[in-house]
């Protein structure tokens, strides 16, 4: 069974010692458009409060859940992110 990429950034943000996590699978609310394709799991919303995050500017932020996420960021098309240090 194919693992859901939701299910593996979870797993990969775990590292960052998120106090809060949602990571939302928006894709069906982008039927339609473009990067969507059948079965979803092509845009996302990640929003997380993590301790790591303090000090960094929004992009260094960014940044950082881009490296931990790693190879899933390729495999999708959008991702939005709702990031916080507390």
């Amino acid at each position: 069974m194919t693992r859901m990429i939701a299910d593996e950034m979870r797993d990969r943000l775990a590292a960052l010692a998120p106090t809060r996590l949602e990571v939302l699978d928006e894709s069906e609310s982008h039927r339609g458009h473009a990067g969507w394709r059948e079965g979803g799991q092509t845009h996302f919303r990640i929003r997380m409060a993590s301790p790591r995050l303090a000090g960094l500017s929004r992009v260094e932020q960014h940044r950082l859940v881009n490296r931990t996420l790693g190879d899933i960021v390729p495999r999708i098309h959008a991702l939005a992110l709702e990031l916080s240090a507390d």
